[in-house]
């Protein structure tokens, strides 16, 4: 039988741990020869089995579908194969075994996939695959702790910003100091702008005389200055997109008063900008060209008798356009049409809607309302020994230091119960939220847009529709979810369609 060797790692320690890729070709290599397989092809490769695009792995797919015969897969452990339950390449690859197209061989877990295995032979496959995924999980769980608890503790765990380096503590740990060589032209940079009289140009300038370099030795660029004025790390806060800020524990270069007034200035000098400079239209920036995916670019007009006028014309930089004007007006049209849908849905809908949604998610309810009893029960409980444990040291029956290390366990325990608390609060007040909040925007939506200013207006259009494109004089999009959802309830079609400029 002809047979495909499979390896894979998807972390740094799996090379180190013995399941490195040419140790796992080797194991399989030799179970081939053993059973008088004929090996046509080796992959091996580093990849994770919880990336949503696969793509080395896809490609073996290809590969296997173009074999006329049945072949065997050789993996060296199931979870070689996989760490995902959910992954549709592994249900795909099974249901191949299944038909008998294909055979799935795990050389190190003793296991051969076909179609038949005994129920025993089965359960065990699937075990494995559960028990892969249930590692992963917890690594990632830990992690996730490990990073709360950097926080909560004021650690930051990446990379410093200019100004600042890492260096070890008295007990040889990471930590992070300021730097000499720089931190001193920093501080002098945030007070520079703060008076007003520099802009960003005229700032980097000054801070290049006074020696600022990047740690490669480069000249600080425009926009770096810039990331560095809007960085509230400086005066020790670290913000993230992925977590609320928190306070660092590291010495801080400048003060939030300064901090905050250089941000006064950047706003000032953002919104002040010559007309000639900011003047701002509704589709700058979204439309393109559907022939040659080239952006449109707005232009004004003025007439004689002192009109104003915006048109839009694709910028062809690729050549193969016919160059063509649209109003601004005839662009809004289908725009203002679907507004005035929105207008036309029912308060009805909505309690329909939350109804509907409270009865399917009945059991997602019942955890919530479980989970919130069950934290605060274990709040209560460890609140309640962290104070019998201070009557016990007021008894002297401990000393200080068991104190100490005690209450700061009971401590760490009663504030991650509270953060747990608070994410389960914010999810529940969402989902009650949601709902009613998307249909009061959706009702009022015509009156928002007409009152916003254009770039209120481009914002609003960007968060509405997706794929906005211009063929000839049709413009082309489909609305985002869930508004296309809720168009429905007025009869127009919820996607695949497009609104004509000129119908006949």
């Amino acid at each position: 039988m002809k047979a495909i060797i499979l390896a894979r790692v998807s972390t740094e320690e799996q090379k180190e741990a013995g399941n490195s890729l040419p140790a796992q070709v080797a194991r399989i290599e030799s179970y081939c020869k053993k059973n008088n397989f004929t090996v046509i092809d080796t992959y091996s490769f580093d990849e994770s089995a919880y990336k949503e695009k696969r793509d080395e792995f896809d490609k073996i797919l290809s590969k296997i579908n173009e074999q006329k015969e049945k072949i065997a897969i050789c993996f060296d452990k199931v979870d070689r194969f996989s760490r995902n339950v959910f992954d549709q390449r592994v249900s795909a690859l099974y249901e191949l075994a299944m038909k008998d197209e294909v055979e799935l061989h795990f050389v190190s877990d003793n296991l051969i996939i076909t179609p038949n295995i005994s129920a025993t032979e089965k359960f065990h496959f699937g075990i494995n695959l559960g028990l892969a995924k249930y590692y992963s999980d917890a690594i990632s769980d830990s992690v996730k702790r490990t990073y709360e608890k950097m926080r909560r503790n004021g650690v930051y765990p990446s990379k410093p910003p200019l100004g600042y380096v890492r260096s070890k503590d008295a007990y040889g740990k990471s930590t992070i100091i300021l730097d000499l060589e720089r931190s001193h032209i920093v501080t002098k940079m945030f007070e520079l702008y703060a008076t007003g009289n520099y802009s960003i140009e005229t700032l980097r300038q000054e801070v290049i005389k006074m020696g600022l370099k990047s740690y490669g030795g480069l000249l600080p660029p425009k926009s770096c200055i810039d990331n560095m004025i809007r960085n509230s790390f400086y005066y020790g806060i670290v913000t993230s997109k992925k977590y609320p800020p928190y306070a660092h524990k590291y010495q801080t270069i400048t003060t939030k008063e300064i901090f905050d007034k250089c941000q006064e200035v950047r706003e000032k000098k953002r919104t002040s900008r010559p007309k000639f400079l900011s003047k701002d239209f509704i589709f700058k920036g979204l439309l393109t060209c559907k022939n040659c995916n080239c952006l449109l670019t707005p232009e004004m007009h003025q007439k004689k008798s002192g009109l104003v006028f915006i048109y839009y014309s694709c910028k062809n930089t690729k050549g193969i356009c016919k160059r063509f004007y649209i109003p601004e007006k005839k662009l809004l049209e289908p725009i203002i049409k679907d507004l005035e849908l929105f207008e036309k849905i029912p308060e009805e809908a909505q309690e329909y809607l939350v109804k509907e949604l409270r009865q399917a998610t009945e059991s997602e309810v019942v955890f919530h309302k479980n989970q919130v009893s069950r934290i605060r029960a274990e709040y209560d409980r460890v609140k309640q020994r962290d104070d019998n444990l201070l009557e016990i040291f007021l008894d002297k029956s401990i000393d200080k230091d068991t104190y100490d290390k005690k209450h700061q366990e009971y401590q760490d325990k009663l504030q991650l119960l509270g953060i747990e608390s608070e994410e389960h609060t914010r999810a529940d007040f969402d989902y009650q939220t949601t709902v009613a909040t998307i249909f009061s925007i959706s009702r009022r939506a015509k009156s928002i847009f007409e009152s916003s200013d254009a770039h209120e207006k481009r914002a609003f259009l960007n968060y509405l529709i997706q794929n906005p494109t211009v063929s000839e004089k049709n413009l082309v999009y489909t609305l985002r979810s869930p508004y296309n959802l809720l168009l429905e309830m007025t009869g127009r079609p919820s996607w695949g369609d497009y609104w004509e400029l000129n119908p006949d």
